[in-house]
């Protein structure tokens, strides 16, 4: 995804129409903030999110982890991180894409599961976010655009914000994989699949499935779909996605997981500089089902 294409998982968008009405509104949301945080406090604090949470399953989606982001909506700072991690070690019980697929896929229980994902291959995820999810031995997918890696492109994203970030190498995929995290496919290279013809998305999708076996000598089994919205991914496209062998796939447009969800249109919640904490995320994560 990118900074203009990462919407508010939760829809809260506002019309301002001047500089008074904005001080006003940002007062209102900080305000709406600090009382998400309490009470996402006091939910996990009591044992109540733990029991209302028990029948479906939060996927979350992080794009960069490090100090440098301005709130570009792709960028998690370092601490925050550490936070999110804490409050995921203690409130649920983490697993993979495709340990999340396997239960659904055999309607086992999905009680208080979540499963933390990467898209997009940036340096940090290897440096800043692995050793933290090490820390709190939590287990996590990392999505690759394979024609990325190793090289010193520049998303055209971050080239229209000014932004010059860093990929991992192959050494540092491997690295991962090797650590024990889940590597998956993003395509080759980060191509909208809402719009990419038959023969560009299949040498795009099952590509980078090609690109993960040739140079890390795995099959890789999950993908995620570039951009993540709904409009961003063709039928036809997706019927590509299981042809080339992969056995789920994620969007990024917000949205929870119940134990009949299609593990081809898995729903995950981008995490960007719209939660300041991940106590809000609690709050507004239980108003998801009556959504």
């Amino acid at each position: 995804m990118t900074p203009q294409e990462v919407p508010n998982p939760f829809q809260e968008a506002v019309s301002i129409s001047n500089r008074s009405d904005k001080v006003m509104v940002s007062g209102i949301s900080t305000l709406k903030k600090s009382i998400k945080k309490l009470t996402g406090k006091a939910l996990c604090a009591t044992g109540l999110f733990t029991y209302l949470a028990k029948s479906w399953v939060p996927v979350v989606a992080f794009h960069r982890v490090n100090n440098r982001g301005k709130n570009d909506g792709l960028t998690c700072d370092v601490k925050t991180f550490k936070e999110f991690c804490r409050v995921f070690s203690q409130e649920f019980d983490v697993v993979s894409i495709g340990t999340l697929t396997e239960r659904l896929k055999r309607r086992e229980g999905i009680k208080n599961l979540l499963a933390i994902t990467f898209d997009d291959g940036y340096v940090d995820n290897y440096e800043e976010a692995a050793p933290i999810l090490q820390q709190f031995g939590l287990p996590a997918t990392f999505f690759v655009s394979t024609g990325f890696i190793d090289t010193d492109l520049i998303a055209f994203w971050d080239e229209a914000a000014g932004v010059r970030e860093k990929w991992m190498t192959w050494a540092q995929v491997s690295a991962l994989h090797r650590t024990g995290f889940e590597i998956g496919a993003h395509t080759r290279t980060h191509v909208d699949l809402g719009k990419a013809m038959p023969d560009v998305a299949w040498s795009e999708i099952v590509g980078s499935r090609l690109d993960l076996e040739v140079q890390l000598g795995i099959k890789a089994t999950s993908f995620a779909y570039p951009f993540g919205r709904q409009n961003h991914l063709l039928e036809g496209n997706l019927e590509l996605v299981r042809q080339a062998g992969f056995e789920c796939c994620c969007s990024c447009y917000g949205g929870i997981n119940h134990g009949n969800t299609n593990v081809y249109n898995l729903h995950r919640i981008p995490i960007g500089s719209w939660f300041h904490s991940p106590l809000e995320f609690v709050c507004e994560l239980l108003r998801e089902p009556f959504r």
